[in-house]
């Protein structure tokens, strides 16, 4: 088949998958949009399809993979040597950027996945690699116990920006920066708190008893 008969690209099928899903989530609603439906919008055989996807759970992956890539492929040096909540804004904050073409179709998938068990186990998967990434980007170690507790609490810190990104309706995304900036800083003063309660004492002498024994 030539390229010009209306077949998508062996090359841009992914791509061209996880728009349609998206596109069809955002105008049907994704637990009525069909693995069918995709293949037909994508201009895509649905066998070729299922050699790439073999489900709706795996294209939303692939899309959550793309949004990283996307983030993670263009850092801004600048931010390398700034305060850890503003390393995180920036880079929490590009991540919506490279979703706001897909605003609606990620609104539906969110909405959608409230009854369907498959979506919510994607979701869960999904955004524990993409907030691991998003800590390493921001120059943060995601590794062992502690960054699953990192892990955990920008996951939080990012689900509540996004419920007011979904109603963000301003340009510049104002109310949504502004939920991520209070969240950011709320956690930023307790992570202090708990790093002074766990910083290992010493056995060196509190001032007074070192002046009582120096008497």
């Amino acid at each position: 088949m030539q390229a010009g008969d209306g077949m998508a690209k062996k090359a841009d099928i992914p791509r061209q998958a996880i728009k349609s899903a998206l596109e069809l989530a955002a105008s049907r609603g994704w637990n009525r949009t069909s693995l069918g439906d995709i293949a037909a919008d994508a201009k895509v055989p649905l066998a070729e399809l299922r050699k790439i996807f073999p489900s709706k759970a795996a294209i939303l992956d692939a899309f959550s993979a793309q949004i990283d890539a996307e983030v993670l492929a263009a850092p801004d040096p600048d931010m390398a040597d700034r305060p850890t909540p503003e390393r995180l804004f920036d880079v929490l904050m590009r991540r919506f950027d490279a979703l706001g073409p897909y605003k609606e179709g990620v609104r539906a998938v969110v909405r959608g996945a409230t009854c369907d068990p498959e979506a919510l186990i994607w979701g869960s998967l999904s955004l524990r690699h993409s907030m691991t990434w998003m800590l390493e980007a921001a120059g943060l170690n995601a590794a062992g116990l502690s960054g699953r507790m990192r892990v955990k609490g920008l996951a939080l810190i990012y689900l509540a920006a996004m419920s007011v990104w979904f109603r963000d309706d301003t340009e510049d995304m104002a109310q949504t920066m502004a939920a991520f900036d209070r969240q950011l800083k709320r956690v930023d003063r307790i992570m202090g708190v708990v790093c002074r309660m766990q910083r290992p004492r010493t056995n060196a002498p509190e001032p007074s008893e070192a002046a009582a024994e120096a008497g």
